[in-house]
C-alpha cells in the first residue's frame, strides 16, 4: 500500500463513512476533506471536520501508520500545529504535535474492491497498466481526457520557452530564432542547433538577408563544420573563406565541430543539410515570427516552410562528399515537428501573454488539422483501441504514456480512476 492511494481515498471520499470515530473514541464527521498540497507541509489544507458535534478547521495529515509523524519530524514541526486530524491505515501510537498537544487520530476504511483494482492497474504486466481494462472506460471520456492532458503536454513545452525568453529579456523574434533552430537539430541534434543559435543572434543574421551563401557561411561556420579540412571543393574554401572574413567582423566565437552527431543516422537528417535548410527558410523569411503569429492556418505555414537547400546540396548530404542528385526539399516530418514543437507551443504563449486568446483557439484548430504521427507508441495505443484521430490525440497519448503509463501515476489518471472506480457486479 502507498500512501498516494489513502490521498486518493480520502479525497475521493471513497472511505466508508458510516458511524466514524476517531482512535480516541469521539464521533467524526467530514465535512469537507479540504485542497490536496502537493507541495511541502500538510497533505491537505483547509480541511472542516466534526470531533464529538464540534466544528474544527485546519490541515490533514496522511500516512500508512500513525508512528510515521515522529518518523517524518512532524513532532517537532510548526508547520503541522495546525493539524487537526491525522488519517492512517493503521494506529500504532498516540500523534503528538510541536507544542505538545494531542493530535485526533482516525483510521480510514475503504471497500476491498478499490484496493484489488488498483493492485491490478500497478503490478500489471503489460505495456500499461490498463491494457485489457480500457474497455471499461466511455471512449467520449478517454478522448475529453486526451484535451486536457494535451493542454499539459503544451504548458510543458511552454515552460522551456518562458525560459528562453526571459534570457532574451522578452525578445519574442530572438526567442523564436533559437527555439526554431533547435528544432531543426531534432532529437540528435538539437543542442548543438541551439548552441549556434546562442553563439550567432538573428541580428546578425538579419544584416545578411539577401545573401543566402552569407548566411550559410555564417551559419556553418558558427557550427565548427568549416575547420575540419584543409582542402575541399570550391564551395567549401568559399564558405570558409566568407566566414572568416564575417567571423572578424562580428566577433563571433564557433561552437566545436565535434559536438555534431552524424554515426547511424539517415543522410536526409545530416545536420549539413539542416543547417542548409535552416539557412534557406533565414533567407527568405524576414520577420520570420510575425510572419508565423500572422498565419491564419496550417496551409498558410506549409506555404512559409517551403523551402529547399541552396543547389549544392541537390547532390550532397555533406561537405565534399558528391552523391545522387535530388532536390533538397522541407520535408513533411521536420515541418509536422516544428509545428507541434515550436509554432504550436508559441501561438499559446503568445496569445496568453498578449491576452489574445484566438491564437490559443488557433493552436489546438492546427493540431486538429495535422494528421497523428506514425510510430510504434500510437499503434499500440490503436491496437488497445484508442485511435489517435489527429496530431493534438497522439502528442496527448505520448504524454499520458510517458507521465502517466510508465510511472504507473494510475491514481493522477482520469482513465485510471474509472478503472479503480469500476464495482464488480
Amino acid at each position: 500500500m502507498k500512501e498516494e492511494f489513502i490521498h486518493f481515498i480520502w479525497n475521493n471520499k471513497l472511505y466508508k463513512d458510516d458511524s466514524l470515530y476517531t482512535e480516541e473514541g469521539e464521533s467524526l464527521q467530514i465535512v469537507h476533506p479540504g485542497r490536496h498540497n502537493t507541495n511541502a507541509g500538510p497533505d491537505f489544507f483547509d480541511a472542516r471536520i466534526k470531533i464529538a458535534g464540534t466544528l474544527w478547521a485546519g490541515n490533514i495529515e496522511i500516512h500508512l501508520k500513525a508512528s510515521d509523524w515522529n518518523k517524518h519530524g512532524h513532532q517537532s514541526d510548526p508547520a503541522y500545529r495546525n493539524t487537526i486530524l491525522h488519517v492512517v491505515a493503521m494506529a500504532d501510537i498516540p500523534v503528538i504535535n510541536d507544542i505538545g498537544s494531542s493530535v485526533p487520530v482516525f483510521v480510514i476504511n475503504w471497500p476491498k474492491w478499490i484496493e484489488d483494482n488498483y493492485e491490478l492497474l500497478i503490478k500489471s504486466h503489460e505495456w500499461i497498466g490498463c491494457a485489457s481494462l480500457l474497455y471499461q472506460v466511455d471512449p467520449f471520456r478517454v478522448k475529453f481526457f486526451l484535451n486536457g492532458v494535451m493542454i499539459e503536454r503544451l504548458k510543458q513545452k511552454i515552460e522551456t520557452i518562458s525560459k528562453v525568453l526571459f534570457e532574451t529579456k522578452d525578445d519574442w523574434s530572438e526567442t523564436f530564432y533559437r527555439m526554431l533552430a533547435r528544432s531543426f537539430g531534432l532529437r540528435e541534434n538539437s543542442l548543438p542547433f541551439e548552441m549556434v543559435a546562442r553563439s550567432l543572434p538573428q541580428s546578425v543574421l538579419a544584416k545578411h538577408h539577401d545573401s543566402l551563401f552569407q548566411i550559410e557561411a555564417l551559419l556553418f561556420g558558427q557550427a565548427g563544420l568549416l575547420g575540419d579540412e584543409l582542402f575541399g571543393d570550391d564551395y567549401y574554401i568559399d564558405l570558409r573563406k566568407e566566414y572568416r572574413f564575417l567571423a572578424g567582423k562580428y566577433g563571433l566565437k564557433p561552437v566545436e565541430g565535434h559536438v555534431w552527431k552524424f554515426m547511424r543516422m539517415h543522410p536526409g537528417n545530416f545536420p549539413t543539410l539542416r543547417l542548409a535548410q535552416f539557412a534557406a527558410l533565414i533567407h527568405v523569411s524576414r520577420g520570420l515570427f510575425t510572419a508565423v503569429i500572422e498565419s491564419n492556418n496550417l496551409e498558410d505555414l506549409k506555404t512559409l516552410f517551403s523551402v529547399s537547400a541552396s543547389a549544392y546540396w541537390d547532390n550532397h548530404y555533406s561537405f565534399n562528399k558528391p552523391s545522387v542528385n535530388r532536390k533538397k526539399v522541407f520535408g513533411e516530418q521536420i515541418f509536422s515537428l516544428i509545428v507541434i514543437n515550436v509554432v504550436v507551443p508559441f501561438y499559446f504563449l503568445f496569445g496568453e501573454s498578449q491576452n489574445k486568446l484566438f491564437l490559443k483557439d488557433r493552436a489546438l484548430e492546427i493540431l486538429e488539422q495535422m494528421p497523428p504521427e506514425n510510430n510504434s507508441l500510437i499503434s499500440r495505443w490503436a491496437g488497445a483501441g484508442v485511435v489517435a484521430s489527429n496530431a493534438l490525440e497522439s502528442q496527448a497519448l505520448l504524454q499520458l504514456q510517458h507521465n502517466y503509463c510508465e510511472p504507473r501515476k494510475c491514481l493522477d489518471c482520469t482513465i485510471g480512476h474509472k478503472i479503480i472506480l469500476h464495482e464488480p457486479i
